[in-house]
């Protein structure tokens, strides 16, 4: 845990973990590097302890958050697995148009 922040017990860890998770639901605009930031911040890990966590690269989870990679899905997938997540694909199903029913 980041020593910028005191000690916490397991269950406000877990807890940190769910809102963490609920935010980034929460905000389908997000993009995925403001996402993973996001994440970790909450989840208070610095980027090496996240980096270590999911088994990418210090500089690649770096890299990702600075926008000056995309990182691939298995990389994408390995980070957000950190918190039980998945990169997946979802059909936007588009609201009728005027005169439609």
């Amino acid at each position: 845990m980041d020593k910028r922040y005191k000690n916490i017990s397991a269950s406000e860890q877990l807890d940190l973990r769910r809102e963490a998770i609920e935010s980034v639901l929460a905000h389908p605009e997000w993009s995925l590097p403001q996402a993973i930031r996001h994440m970790r911040r909450t989840i208070r890990l610095t980027t090496a302890e996240m980096a270590k966590l999911s088994g990418v690269s210090h500089r690649t989870l770096q890299d990702i958050e600075q926008e000056r990679s995309e990182g691939s899905v298995q990389t994408m997938n390995r980070i957000l697995g950190v918190l039980g997540l998945r990169l997946g694909v979802c059909r936007i199903i588009a609201p009728p148009l005027d005169g439609d029913s």
